[in-house]
């Protein structure tokens, strides 16, 4: 799991990780509040004030960032509840499609 969180690392901005890119999309999705505010990796999205409407900014946005496809059946309140959620998600997503 290392060489693959390494490899996702490296591709793309080799200098930023994958949470970090993650955090500044949330970010930029939430809106100035969140910008000033530290975002806990494991609060849940809806309580750091992601709406529907915002959720689904994040699902293009992630799919742009990282050049993959979230396919339907990924698309679940799990793999969307906290940034570690989507993290995990984004890496099992990059790994399947062999990049990210």
């Amino acid at each position: 799991m290392v060489r693959a969180m390494s490899e996702l690392t490296t591709e793309g901005l080799s200098d930023r990780t994958t949470r970090e890119r993650l955090i500044d999309l949330i970010r930029q999705i939430l809106g100035p509040p969140a910008a000033s505010r530290p975002l806990p990796i494991d609060a849940r999205l809806s309580e750091l004030g992601m709406s529907s409407i915002k959720m689904v900014n994040l699902m293009l946005a992630i799919e742009v960032e990282f050049g993959l496809t979230i396919p339907q059946a990924e698309i679940t309140p799990e793999n969307f509840e906290s940034i570690v959620s989507v993290e995990r998600l984004v890496r099992r997503l990059g790994a399947s499609s062999g990049g990210g």
